[in-house]
């Protein structure tokens, strides 16, 4: 099992982060190769034409490693979740009478673009809502999900795991039922991707997008999105230069051309080759895939199941482990406490988390110990 990596990043020691989920504190090694990459465009004659395709492509193979996809030209990079959404929606003929299914409180980058395209087209956003009911809220969530799922489904849009509680969705199940009625699988994977495994052999989506600056710990501003065989026709949000058939050869650029890069690398942002945050991410998720996500996600469930189980028992309510990550959970408050109360205590105590709905949420990473934990704990149970 991995070992704390606290030392490879530079938090200071009095301070209790437990909020990757938010954003992750940058890698040393990661830095590192940022502040190398903005000297170099000191000076331009550094940067050759080579260097627009060279460093793009070692971070597509690198990503595919890391989940498990076997053409490294499926994967894109671009800015946002937003962004890769929009590519999606921009390709998904959907008409009137079918919809889209989303569940309750998703990131919003997930949910703007399936609204816009089922207003304009006459369909629907369904929204699965979990039990009200915290006793296997995760497994019958679940299969409210898998239930809503018909013929009239155009796609079932939706994390591994929701981003403010870490309920983990069952992709595979989901998958299955998808291909019954010929719907399509897109994932928000920003809130996994890095921390959690993800088989994209084995999960098959239409389209993964991911943000970068959270769990494949890297710079803000970058991300890579994954579009599978569906796409490969398409048109995408916007027309640039470098998403061009045969953008490579420079001096004939001014030969316009009609057709784009082939499959999915048509998608890719303008600007793409970003010779600051591509290298930065790059390093990074090397790392990642020398740490394994698997040894990632057993060092957080290693690390903070002493305490959770400590924390149940005082009255604090916790998914069960079958059904959320060890890497992003919520923490939701005994009846008898006040919220306000709970987060002096974190504060006062320098312990950093997130609120979201009405869950506490905790996000550890490689970085946290179960000292970590223990404050956690000491300013959670003061209030009770």
């Amino acid at each position: 099992m991995l070992t704390s990596k606290r030392a490879k990043f530079t938090l200071p020691p009095q301070l209790t982060y437990l909020n990757c989920a938010y954003m992750s504190p940058l890698l040393k090694s990661v830095e590192k190769v940022g502040v190398s990459a903005v000297r170099k465009k000191r000076n331009p004659v550094n940067i050759t034409q080579q260097d627009f395709f060279t460093e793009t492509e070692l971070l597509r193979i690198e990503y595919a490693k890391l989940i498990n996809a076997p053409d490294p030209k499926r994967i894109v990079i671009i800015p946002s979740v937003s962004y890769g959404m929009a590519n999606v929606v921009r390709n998904l003929d959907i008409k009137k009478g079918q919809h889209v299914i989303v569940a309750t409180e998703q990131f919003p980058s997930n949910v703007y673009p399936w609204q816009r395209l089922c207003e304009e087209a006459g369909a629907q956003v369904i929204t699965i809502a979990p039990p009200d009911d915290y006793t296997n809220r995760g497994k019958h969530w679940n299969e409210k999900i898998l239930e809503s799922i018909n013929v009239n489904t155009k796609a079932v849009a939706i994390g591994h795991v929701h981003w403010a509680d870490g309920t983990r969705f069952d992709l595979e199940a989901i998958r299955k039922r998808t291909n019954e009625v010929g719907a399509l699988l897109i994932i928000d994977g920003t809130q996994s991707v890095g921390a959690m495994p993800f088989d994209l052999q084995r999960i098959q989506p239409d389209a993964l997008i991911c943000a970068g600056y959270k769990w494949l710990l890297g710079p803000y501003s970058i991300g890579l999105a994954y579009y599978g065989p569906n796409f490969d026709n398409g048109k995408p949000v916007e027309e640039n230069w470098i998403n061009r058939l045969n953008s490579e050869d420079f001096a004939g650029l001014v030969n316009y051309q009609n057709q784009y890069q082939p499959g999915a690398l048509r998608y890719e942002v303008g600007e793409h080759s970003n010779f600051i945050l591509v290298p930065m991410l790059l390093k990074a998720i090397q790392q990642l895939n020398n740490w394994g996500a698997e040894r990632i996600q057993e060092y957080c469930r290693h690390t903070g199941q002493p305490v959770l189980q400590k924390l149940a028992e005082k009255g604090f309510i916790i998914e069960d482990e079958l059904w959320r990550s060890s890497h992003l959970f919520g923490i939701r408050l005994p009846g008898n406490v006040n919220l306000d109360d709970v987060k002096k205590s974190l504060l006062k105590n320098k312990v950093y988390v997130s609120f979201r709905g009405n869950a506490i949420r905790v996000a550890p990473n490689v970085y946290n110990t179960q000292q970590d934990f223990d404050k956690l704990y000491k300013a959670l149970t003061k209030v009770l």
